[in-house]
């Protein structure tokens, strides 16, 4: 049994190995399979299991890496970045940008640039919190522990946006989950930038109801992804919006309540705030 986990690491890294030396060509999944001995359904399935992500995603986020790196020099334009990543042209380096980053390899480029953000300062049941959005949507939302370090953090997101210090309607929909008035939670709309597999790991949190736990590794089997904890545990800590999005309310296997960008203790007080308020003990699923 060692013997073919040895065997199919071999052929995994050969294969990752192959993807990052040969991504300008593209190759395609046969090609990719061939070269690890491999048929394609089979390639398919023992890379997906063993990196998380399948043969072509895993090329896309090695292009769109690549193709970040040319958009950040300043002469560089949307074609050369397409052409020196083996793209066929800007429409498919604009389509693998949307799927994977949430904005146009323009909207990139000039780093938010022409795009407005309002943003407020609210309280919270657990703290003071630093709430934005965008026409779209709800953009972050985080705890702050000081007001200038947090607008850093918002302006480094966004470095080329535009902010005004303005409480919109977006803003208050989303602070009414504090209140309790669940009937607002539907307009509450989203603005978010991440790669697919991040954005699945957000959506995956938002069905974890109020009052109740789940566990790394039941985030991981719900997306689909069972070998994938430590992956999910990335693009949790990297959500960007807090208490909405309820990272807070996925502990360890063995129950420790630990990981949280905002403090353990913030989050095992939001727990406990959310138990107490649907008559539910924690961990009783």
């Amino acid at each position: 049994m060692n013997d073919q986990k040895n065997i199919d690491y071999e052929r995994i890294a050969e294969a990752i190995g192959y993807i990052q030396d040969n991504f300008k060509q593209q190759p395609s999944l046969y090609e990719v399979a061939e070269k690890v001995h491999l048929s394609p359904y089979h390639f398919q399935r023992l890379f997906t299991s063993w990196a998380g992500v399948s043969p072509k995603k895993f090329l896309q986020y090695i292009s769109i890496a690549y193709a970040k790196s040319l958009l950040k020099k300043e002469r560089a334009t949307l074609f050369d970045a397409a052409h020196e990543t083996g793209l066929s042209g800007t429409g498919r380096l604009h389509d693998l940008f949307v799927s994977i980053e949430g904005m146009t390899p323009g909207e990139f480029k000039n780093g938010g640039q022409a795009l407005s953000i309002n943003y407020s300062f609210a309280e919270s049941p657990f703290g003071k919190l630093l709430v934005a959005s965008t026409h779209k949507g709800l953009c972050h939302m985080a705890f702050v522990e000081d007001e200038t370090e947090a607008m850093v953090s918002l302006t480094g997101a966004f470095p080329n946006a535009t902010f005004h210090q303005v409480v919109d309607l977006i803003q208050q929909n989303a602070l009414y989950i504090f209140t309790h008035d669940w009937s607002k939670l539907d307009q509450i709309k989203l603005h978010l930038k991440g790669s697919d597999f991040q954005l699945k790991v957000w959506e995956a949190l938002l069905k974890i109801p109020s009052g109740h736990l789940s566990t790394y590794g039941k985030v991981a089997k719900l997306i689909q992804k069972p070998e994938a904890s430590r992956a999910v545990g990335t693009a949790i800590g990297s959500n960007p919006v807090a208490f909405l999005i309820p990272c807070h309310r996925v502990i360890r296997t063995n129950g420790e309540i630990s990981g949280y960008r905002w403090g353990t203790i913030r989050k095992t007080a939001m727990i406990g705030w959310e138990a107490a308020q649907t008559d539910i003990i924690p961990g009783n699923n």
